[in-house]
């Protein structure tokens, strides 16, 4: 037997369990936070467990399980830490008029952020500008533009991330 075959052989394995105990993992999803939302992480656990090689595994079903919480850990706190991004992002102070100094200073920062953003690229800077200007939903971005959610919640991080760099210039 050839690697090639050892791999399809180990994932048509998991993918067999997983199909045959497809209902009782969403049941575990759908109790475990994931609402509404239990297929879509399914898919993505499917997507996960299948896509990379597989040696055997002695308890398929009890490793297929322990993989779904741990999907739904790094859902928790990927929407923990984005619960804490827009809390932080909102918190602002009311300002009275701006003085002409303060404008011009304001435009030059506005276009050091602008040029962040763009250095990260064309896909993280669209779903950055869906997802903060257009207020278009993360999931819905997702499938707008064909990737997953996580690869949303990357891309946006990479924005946050050279924002922040921007941001901290600014306070020096």
């Amino acid at each position: 037997m050839t690697e090639a075959s050892d791999r399809t052989d180990a994932a048509q394995g998991i993918e067999g369990v997983l199909l045959a105990n497809r209902s009782r993992v969403v049941r575990f999803l759908e109790v475990r936070g994931a609402g509404d939302a239990a297929e879509d992480v399914f898919q993505d656990l499917w997507m996960r467990l299948t896509e990379r090689p597989l040696g055997p595994i002695a308890d398929p079903l009890p490793y297929i399980m322990r993989a779904a919480n741990n999907l739904m850990l790094d859902r928790y706190r990927s929407a923990r830490q984005s619960a804490l991004r827009d809390k932080a992002w909102s918190d602002t102070t009311a300002v009275q008029a701006p003085s002409a100094e303060h404008v011009l200073i304001s435009r030059g920062q506005l276009a050091l952020v602008e040029r962040a953003i763009a250095a990260t690229g064309e896909r993280p800077a669209r779903i950055f500008r869906r997802f903060r200007i257009d207020c278009i939903q993360q999931r819905d971005i997702a499938s707008e533009m064909g990737v997953s959610l996580s690869t949303v919640e990357a891309d946006l991080r990479k924005v946050y991330a050279a924002i922040a760099m921007v941001r901290r210039q600014f306070d020096a």
